[in-house]
Formats: structure tokens, sequence, C-alpha cells
């Protein structure tokens, strides 16, 4: 989208719009391009979009679109798996389509298809175009990074409320807010504005937390500093409390929750002191969040995608927390957690199952899912395979090629496992905006990626609202979107109808047909985007009219028709029914001769404002605000080791050590020290167990052991 060219000082001038996709496909913020001759020159907030506006990271975009480092030319390994140089030769893009095409076809006509996966990482845009391009080969294993992010706080709230939810933000009858382990001010700040005004407008925020971030600082009226890994042991204590004391919606608790007297008997042993045992929450804290929040009704709740479940017992964890909002039965009701009573018949990603043919194609491929044996629930309750058993899948031969778009190896714990699965894969291709070494020293090819200035699809969802994103500037070198790319390997590969013979406008068309629009139509709307007027007025209670259900009948889209706290189909797949609590595999209380050697909580994978995950260190305004990787612990900690600000150190678990830079920080709680991640010179992710939890396969990123001690600088 774009104004009329104008020409300046001799220059060639013209604006245009998009959206930023540096905080991995969400939120979208908005961007306004200023272009002079064909080149962006400036950036700025985009007028009248529902995103925005921009942090630092998309104020900083231009850096990555014109870095010198850009890979712009597919390229092709030229020496054999395993060396240190994988010797990049330039290839035309014809040959490495044709070299990809012939080894998948090898590989599928020789094992079979399903022993291809495609993957998807960071952006997660192409997810659904890779996904058809799975199926339609003929293998389920289709994968992306959500087997570490998100899935398991949706599979959660599945079996809870019947609905994907991860919570909302306070809307204006709304007098309370519970934030469990999120930090808008880093992750999200495009939040933080309507937080703050909410905050203004008399709405008392209690906020779960091991850090006093600026979150806590800004919003907290109770701040309850837990110690990583305990989030069910604290939703439990909650519940307690609400049960004892009679402060839940104890009408809608008999009426629509199932299980109660299971939960009820349950959280007995959850006292406020055995609670502050496990959790090192004060017990007065614990008593004075839960009378805050049931004097100030209604209640909504905001939690992380990742925090929660980052844990051994991750996925009960969180189901612990969704019992407590269920409890004071504001669930779907205004000032509460809604619903949308007429969503546009779009996924979150702008797509449809007919365009992915996950509902046409997945169930005749089920049996063949990598993953079957391993985690089965994941499996009923997800398209995508639990990408976390990578090592074993090929060790076992059930893998044995890859084609990885914005992949990267150092997301999952012992990296250097994970590393070796792909470099012994008899094939792997990868699509980026740059030669990361950590991933693509192990790979055959590597094709470049458009940017977000550089691309189309797929559309940008707003509720019922709809933006069409074009490219505002031509490709640099010879990079292609990652939906292109796709499609034209879906071409080679045989199924050129099945692609729209490599037509993006026309895949596109596809998706939008849904909603009786089209790629031409969006354009004649412009940059202001194209509403689709709801059929009629939002309604509440949803479960009482029988529209949460595909039946129609009155209450959740659950096996019971209630929010299950208590869920048979866990039991029948042989786990506990209610959202048990347990210790991490590595803790104080479960470990605690390990313990007296690793004395420090280990806690990782906190957002910085500067970087997405791995992303973004290559650029210079963003790398000078954090230059190296730190270690931030507590004074207290620090002085028994006799360590100081910016001293280097080592950062030590059972199952490795990196070298850090130390950050003294109180916003630490003492005894637990707080390490974000993506640096490739010292990779946390290397040092933290495959300790995986048995429902969702998540990994235990936040909680564990550890310890750090000063670097010599003088070793004898």
């Amino acid at each position: 989208m774009e104004t009329a060219e104008a020409t300046r000082a001799g220059k060639t001038t013209r604006v245009a719009y998009t959206y930023c996709d540096l905080c991995n496909q969400v939120p979208k913020c908005g961007m306004k391009v200023h272009i002079e001759d064909g080149r962006i020159v400036r950036v700025e907030d985009r007028e009248n979009y529902p995103a925005g506006p921009l942090c630092m990271k998309g104020l900083a975009s231009l850096e990555e679109q014109y870095h010198p480092d850009r890979l712009l030319h597919p390229v092709r390994r030229t020496t054999p798996k395993g060396s240190v140089d994988p010797g990049w030769q330039r290839v035309s893009w014809d040959e490495a389509y044709q070299v990809i095409a012939e080894r998948l076809s090898e590989i599928k006509a020789k094992h079979g298809a399903d022993k291809v996966c495609f993957y998807v990482g960071d952006p997660k845009e192409p997810r659904p175009a890779v996904q058809r391009l799975a199926y339609t080969f003929g293998t389920p294993n289709f994968g992306t990074e959500s087997c570490v992010c998100s899935r398991a706080t949706v599979m959660a709230a599945q079996l809870t409320f019947g609905a994907q939810t991860g919570g909302a933000l306070p809307g204006k009858l709304t007098r309370s807010c519970l934030v469990w382990t999120r930090n808008p001010a880093y992750s999200a700040p495009h939040e933080m504005g309507k937080l703050l005004g909410a905050k203004k407008q008399g709405v008392k925020y209690v906020i779960v937390d091991p850090r006093v971030t600026p979150t806590v600082r800004q919003l907290a009226d109770v701040h309850l500093q837990l110690r990583p890994g305990t989030d069910g042991a604290l939703a439990m204590g909650m519940i307690h409390l609400m049960l004892e004391r009679g402060l839940f919606d104890k009408a809608f608790a008999d009426r629509w929750i199932e299980g109660m007297e299971d939960l009820a008997q349950y959280a007995k042993q959850f006292t406020p002191a055995e609670v502050e045992r496990i959790t090192r929450v004060p017990a007065q804290t614990l008593e004075e969040a839960v009378t805050l929040l049931a004097r100030s009704r209604p209640l909504t709740w905001m939690g992380s995608s990742q925090a929660t479940v980052h844990s051994s017992n991750g996925l009960q964890n969180h189901r612990a927390i969704l019992a407590v909002v269920a409890l004071f039965g504001d669930f779907d009701a205004p000032g509460g957690v809604c619903l949308p009573t007429h969503p546009l018949p779009l996924l979150p990603f702008g797509h449809t199952l007919d365009f992915s043919r996950e509902k046409e194609l997945l169930p005749k491929l089920r049996e063949l899912r990598v993953d079957n044996d391993y985690f089965p629930f994941w499996t009923k309750m997800n398209g995508e395979v639990q990408m976390n058993l990578l090592p074993e899948y090929v060790e076992q031969g059930r893998i044995r090629a890859m084609v990885i778009f914005g992949g990267n190896a150092m997301m999952w714990p012992q990296t250097a496992r994970y590393q070796a699965a792909i470099g012994k894969l008899d094939f792997a291709a990868a699509a980026d905006y740059f030669l990361r070494p950590w991933t693509h020293n192990y790979v055959d090819i590597v094709l470049p990626a458009a940017t977000t200035f550089e691309r189309m699809s797929p559309i940008a969802l707003f509720g019922r609202k709809i933006y069409l994103r074009e490219p505002v500037v031509e490709p640099s070198g010879e990079a292609k979107a990652d939906w292109q790319i796709a499609l034209e390997l879906g071409c080679r590969l045989g199924y050129r109808e099945e692609f729209w013979h490599g037509d993006e406008t026309n895949a596109l068309n596809a998706i939008l047909a849904k909603v009786g629009t089209s790629v031409d139509k969006l354009r004649e709307a412009g940059p202001d985007g194209l509403a689709f007027p709801a059929p009629g007025e939002e309604v509440f209670r949803k479960y009482e009219q029988g529209l949460l259900r595909p039946d129609g009948k009155p209450g959740f889209n659950t096996p019971s028709g209630k929010v299950e706290v208590s869920s048979k189909t866990l039991a029948q797949h042989g786990f506990d029914a209610l959202p048990t609590y347990r210790e991490p595999v590595e803790s104080p209380l479960s470990t605690p001769e390990l313990a007296a050697e690793f004395p420090l909580i280990l806690n990782t994978g906190s957002r910085v404002p500067m970087f997405t995950h791995s992303k973004l260190r290559e650029l210079p305004s963003l790398r000078r605000l954090m230059p190296h990787p730190v270690v931030n612990l507590n004074p207290a900690d620090a002085a028994v080791h006799g360590i100081a600000e910016d001293d280097e150190v080592t950062l030590e678990t059972a199952h490795g050590r990196i070298r850090l830079r130390a950050h003294l920080s109180r916003d630490v709680l003492p005894g637990v020290i707080d390490v974000s991640h993506g640096w490739a010179d010292a990779n946390i992710n290397e040092i933290v167990p495959r300790h995986l939890d048995p429902v969702s396969g998540f990994v235990a990123f936040k909680e564990g052991l550890c310890r750090v001690r000063k670097v010599d600088a003088n070793p004898a």
C-alpha cells in the first residue's frame, strides 16, 4: 500500500505502508515507510492502524534490511558435513530448486515421504504454505517452533475451556487483572499504554513473576515473586484460599465447573504456609493477592505464552492457573476474558484448514507421524509434530531430510545434539535472512529470504478487519518471500496445480475467498484495510446459549460441556485428571544433594527489549544496548562468591557451563539467577537439561539448578 510518487530535490519519493515482523509474527505493528529512489530511508508509526507504536526493534529494522551481511543469493555447501567451513558457493535458484527437489524425491522413493520433515521457525508467516507443502508431498511431519513456544498453553486452554485463550487486556468494565509471568514492557510494548491507562481508571493488578520487571514496577498492586518452576503450587495456594474463604463464584462453579469436589480436596494441602515453603512467596502476600482479586471483579488475566509451560510439569501448572481464572466466574463475561462472538472464519495466521490441507490430508497421514510413540496426547491435539525429540527421530531413521524456514538450532536444550542431528540428515535445506553458523553449518543449501519490506503474504488479521501487505521495495539481491519459495518448491516437486503454478496472488485469493474478498479488493481498500461488519451484537456468556459448541447445546466445547478442572481426557491417556503440582526434576526440594553442589535456581529465557530470541544481535544500534551476554544475580548471591558488576563469570549446571558477564540487580530474587537466551557465544540452552513435560513434551527452561563463579583473571 503506498501513496503516489513525488519528486523532491531531484529524488523520486513515496510513502508506503507495511508492518513489522521483528517480534516473531505478532503483533504486526504498523509501519509508515518513506522511500527515496527505491531505497527506504525512514520508518515511523502507521496512522489509523490497530497495532503500535513501533518499539526500538521496529525502528532499527532498516539496519536489518540493508545489513552488509544479508544473504542475497542461494548458496550450496562444497565441503563434507562436519567440516568447520561449509565452503558456501553461490548457485542459481534453478540449481537450488533442482537439487532440493531431486534429493527430496529420492528420499521419498527410497524411504517414504514421511521421512521428510518441513519446519517453520521465525518468522511464523510461512506456516500455512509450508504445511500445505508437507501434506501435499505426503508427509505428516510438519513442525514449528511452537513446540517450545505457545502450543502447550493452547493445549491447556483447550483442555480446560474448550477454546484457545491466553487471556485479555483489561476492558472498560474490568476491575482487576492477574498478570502471570508476563512482562509486556519488554515482550509486548504495544500493550503497555493500554495497561497503564487501565490502571489510571482504577484497575488493580496482581503480578506473578520471579523478577521485579518494569511491568511489576509500573503496574503491580501486589507482586508474587515466586521460585521459578513452582507456578502450579502458587495457583493451588490461591485456589485453597478462594475455596476456604468463599472468595469465588459459587453459582458459576456449581453449574459450570467439572471436578470441583476433587479440586477442593486436592487444594487443601496447599495452605499459605506450605505454599510459602515451596514457592518462597510470603503467606501474607498470597492472602493479599487473593483478597484483592476477589474484591475487584470482574477480573481478566494475561499470561505468558511460554513461561508457565517451560517446566517439567508445565502443562499441569498452566491448567492450575486457568482453574484460578475459572473459579472467579468471569470467563466470557463483560470485563473478563471474552471470546469473540462473530470471528472471521480464518485462523490466527490468516489462513484456513482447507488451504493448509490439514483437514483433508492429515487424517490419512497421521499414523506416520514421528511423535506418535512419544507424545500421543500431543499428536491428538496438534497438527504440528513435537520437534523436541529431533535427535531421536534422526538417530532412528524416522527423519532423513528437512526443509527449514527460519530455523534456529539454539532454541533447543543441549543444542549440540540437535546440531549433530541436522548434520546427520541425508539432506537439509534452509531459508533465512542471514547465514547463521549455529544452524546453517549443518545444512546443504541455504536460500535467501525476503524481509517484511519485500514480501506480501500472509494478510494481517485484526478481529474483523484485514490488511494487505505488499512489497514496498524490490527484494534485495535474489531474495524471495518464504511463501513464494514454498509455492515454487511445490511446483518443482510436481504439484503445479496444487500450488497455483507458483502464483502467490492466486494462493492468497484461495484463502480470502472464505470471507468473500480478494487481493484486488484489499488493494482497493488501501492502507486503511477492509472491515467486515459483524452480523450482530457481541454476546456474553455464550456457554449459556449454546454458542460455544458445534452441536449448539449449552455449555463449553469440552467432553463434559463444562470448564474441566478435572480432565477425563487426560486421565484416559494416563495423566493426572487434576492440575496436580510436581516439583521440578532438579530443585532444592526434589534433589537436595544436587542443590548442595548447585545452590542457585536457573531461570532462562527472559525477554529483553532489544532482541527477539537469537535475532537482531547483528544490528549495531541494538547491540550497543546490550553488547555482551549477562547473568543477572542478586547482590547477596554475588557477595558470597566475590563477584562484582561486569566481572566475567562461569555459569554451570550439571549439564555444562558457559561464560558471561555479571550484572548485579535486586530485581532478581535471592537464590535465583536470570539469563536471557539467544547468544551464540554464550548459549544458555546448551547447559539446560532435556527434562521434557510428559504431556506436552515442552522443555524445562525455567527451573533447575546452577552455580556462578568468578573467572580467575590470573589462574595458576
